[in-house]
């Protein structure tokens, strides 16, 4: 154990931690529905990657969209909705992870009465962090702020 300290010891790694009160949300353009708060992306993490918090009003979706390279992970923190990836329709709900591959179009719809709010992965970030830091900066509300688990620090 000895060795394995000493062999690492000149590589440590300082994590980086966030909490909601740090993340910068955004709408990509002024008409669209949904808004991404960005947790972690390459300037952050020092890798292509981009994690975010994608939030979606009622009735809100992303517009049709394809990546070239990259795979888009989401986990669905609330709400309910519909994913739609090459034609082909799933119901997601809290709980559920969606995978979309490299090429894939794809579209996450909003269904329910409240807000949809899903983490979203990116790797690699194929431009995805600079295509939403070109939009339109927003504040994340008591309401995102809850369910973001941070009510104590709504500013």
């Amino acid at each position: 154990m000895t060795d394995l300290l000493d062999a690492t010891s000149d590589h440590c790694v300082i994590p980086v931690v966030k909490s909601p009160r740090d993340y910068q949300a955004y709408r990509i353009s002024p008409q669209d529905t949904n808004r991404l708060a960005i947790v972690f992306d390459p300037d952050i993490a020092s890798m292509s990657l981009t994690f975010c918090v994608e939030i979606f009003d009622p009735g809100g979706k992303t517009p049709p969209n394809r990546h070239n390279i990259a795979l888009e992970m989401f986990f669905v923190l609330k709400g309910e909705g519909f994913a739609l990836c090459d034609g082909k329709q799933v119901p997601i709900r809290a709980g559920d992870s969606l995978l979309v591959p490299p090429t894939g179009i794809h579209e996450v719809h909003n269904t329910g009465d409240g807000r949809l709010y899903a983490l979203c992965f990116m790797v690699p970030n194929e431009d995805f962090a600079e295509l939403i830091r070109s939009g339109i900066p927003v504040e994340l509300d008591e309401e995102d702020m809850q369910v973001l688990g941070r009510v104590d620090r709504v500013r």
